[in-house]
């Protein structure tokens, strides 16, 4: 599955363009995590626990995109978008939101 930021793909033409779609993860972070994470706040550094949690929090999302689009018969994914978001009571939960358009190139 062919997935891109771009609109189009170049050299490949898109034959046909089967819907726009989208696939959300919701990854809660832990107290652990969010001792580790203020600890890094308060002395400095980038917090490796926090980008852990985004980057499978992304992965998830964008393997459930492919799943929405091969189920339309689609062998790829162009214009993708990603959102991140924290929701939840204080924001403890981290939100992925991916997005992008179904094609058949």
């Amino acid at each position: 599955m062919l997935i891109t930021t771009t609109n189009v793909v170049e050299g490949r033409p898109i034959q046909e363009y089967l819907g726009v779609i989208n696939a959300q993860s919701i990854i809660g972070a832990n107290i652990f995590k969010d001792i580790f994470a203020g600890l890094r706040d308060v002395f400095g550094g980038r917090s490796k626990t926090y980008e852990r949690v985004l980057e499978q929090a992304k992965e998830d999302a964008l393997r459930e995109l492919a799943e929405k689009a091969q189920a339309l018969g689609a062998n790829g994914i162009v214009g993708v978008d990603l959102d991140f978001e924290t929701i939840g009571s204080g924001g403890s939960m981290l939100m992925v939101i991916a997005t992008g358009t179904a094609v058949r190139i």
